[in-house]
C-alpha cells in the first residue's frame, strides 16, 4: 500500500510576541513538515522562520489556503497527502479550522481517508472563555456578527434570549478596526443586567481581560485598541 500523508493542523501565536506559546511538543511535530497552507505566505514564512527548526525555509512550499479559495482547488493544494507527504495548515492567528479556512483542507482530508492531527497551542476562545468567569459549560461560538447595525442588533438580541433559556455563554470575535463599533453594538442592544466579558490582545503585551455588567459598563464608557479581541456575554 502506498505511503500516505498525514494532515498537520498548527496553531500561530494569537500576538506576535507570544511565541513562547507553542509548545515544545508541536514545533518537533512540525519539523519533518515540508509542504504548508496558509491564509498569507508572507506572514507564515516569517513565523516558521522564527520557530528555527528548518534548516531553510526557501526549501519548504507554501500554498494559499484562504477565504477564497474553492473547494475545487483543494485536491491541486493537497496533492502532497496523496503523494505520501505530511501537510501542516496555519491560521494566521491561533487556530487552524475554527473561524479559519483551515476547515476546508480538514474536511477534504476526513472524505479522502488522510489522517487528521491537531497540534496544541494557543486558542483565543478558549482563554478568554477562562478568563471570563461565565459559564464553561455551554457555550457556543458565532463567529462574527453582521456588520450592518440594525442586523447586528437583531442577532445580538436573538442570542441574549438564547443564553437566557439556556444559560448559555455566547462568543465572537471582530477585526481590530471594528473593536469600538462591536462594542457599541453590545451595549447599545444588551440588557442592563447581562454580563459582558472582553479579552483584547490575549497571550500579548496589551492584554487586558474584563467582565462586567452592562449597565456597568455603560457608566464607565471604554475604548479599545485596534488589537484582537473575543467579546462573550451570559444572560441572567
Amino acid at each position: 500500500m502506498a505511503t500516505r500523508g498525514t494532515l498537520f493542523l498548527i496553531p500561530c501565536p494569537i500576538a506576535e510576541e507570544a511565541l513562547a506559546t507553542i509548545p515544545e511538543d508541536t514545533r518537533q511535530r512540525m519539523a519533518p513538515i515540508t509542504c504548508f497552507l496558509a491564509e498569507d505566505l508572507r506572514s507564515a514564512r516569517r513565523y516558521l522562520s522564527s520557530l528555527k527548526i528548518f534548516p531553510s525555509i526557501e526549501a519548504l512550499r507554501l500554498d494559499v489556503l484562504d477565504k477564497k479559495t474553492k473547494p475545487p482547488e483543494l485536491p491541486a493544494l493537497l496533492q502532497p497527502l496523496h503523494d505520501g507527504k505530511d501537510v501542516g495548515v496555519l491560521s494566521e492567528s491561533g487556530c487552524p479550522g475554527v473561524a479559519d479556512p483551515g476547515a476546508l483542507a480538514a474536511a477534504y482530508a476526513h472524505q479522502h481517508g488522510f489522517r487528521v492531527v491537531p497540534l496544541v497551542g494557543p486558542s483565543s476562545l478558549l482563554l478568554a472563555l477562562m478568563a471570563s468567569g461565565l459559564n464553561g459549560q455551554r457555550f457556543a461560538f458565532h463567529g462574527y456578527l453582521p456588520i450592518d447595525a440594525k442586523e447586528a442588533a437583531k442577532t445580538i438580541r436573538a442570542l441574549e434570549a438564547e443564553s437566557r433559556a439556556n444559560q448559555q455563554t455566547q462568543l465572537f470575535i471582530e477585526t481590530p478596526y471594528r473593536n469600538n463599533t462591536v462594542f457599541s453594538f453590545l451595549l447599545k442592544n444588551l440588557h442592563p443586567d447581562t454580563w459582558l466579558h472582553v479579552s483584547i490582545d490575549v497571550t500579548g503585551s496589551g492584554q487586558q481581560c474584563q467582565t462586567l455588567r452592562v449597565r456597568e459598563w455603560r457608566n464607565q464608557p471604554a475604548t479599545w485598541p485596534k488589537l484582537p479581541a473575543v467579546y462573550l456575554f451570559l444572560a441572567s
